[in-house]
């Protein structure tokens, strides 16, 4: 699980009552795929025939672009999610990740699930005793990757959900 049962109004777009602006909106669709993108070589090398998590990345950015639809980003994410069911360890977190991603478009809020499903990837990808290094090294990287104009929101995203979200961003 990682929405809230409470909708920060921050991640809602304005057309739907919230605060969220399309440009910031768009911004957290990037940086989620960016997230994804980094650890997707995590499922691609243990499942090279299977495009599903490439292409919600794809098709979230596609979405930014003004190319797809909102509904086409968000079915990519969910066959990404497809994907990752009946996977294991980094594989699965990673296709969970570009799943999350890809739904971005719909709920800006999966953002989180992105960056969440990075770090537990890059954690699963590791020997034993490394795994908390990996997943505070994921974290500072994707901290390092946002955005000015959505950087203050995804860290206050980040506090307020890091409980739902497994603790991973104590980085």
């Amino acid at each position: 699980m990682i929405l809230p049962k409470v909708r920060d109004p921050r991640l809602v777009t304005i057309r739907r009552g919230g605060t969220l602006t399309d440009t910031d909106h768009h911004l957290l669709a990037l940086w989620a795929a960016s997230c994804a993108e980094h650890v997707l070589p995590l499922f691609e090398s243990a499942h090279p025939g299977d495009l599903r998590p490439r292409a919600a990345i794809d098709h979230v950015r596609a979405w930014v672009r003004g190319e797809l639809t909102m509904m086409e980003s968000r079915a990519a994410g969910g066959h990404a999610m497809g994907a990752a069911r009946d996977k294991r360890g980094a594989a699965r977190h990673a296709a969970y990740a570009a799943g999350q991603a890809g739904a971005v478009a719909h709920v800006a809020a999966h953002e989180l699930g992105a960056a969440a499903y990075a770090i537990k990837a890059a954690r699963a990808a590791t020997v034993d005793g490394e795994a908390e290094a990996a997943g505070r090294a994921e974290c500072r990287w994707q901290r390092g990757q946002l955005p000015e104009g959505i950087r203050q929101l995804v860290l206050e995203d980040q506090r307020l959900r890091n409980d739902i979200c497994w603790q991973v961003f104590d980085c």
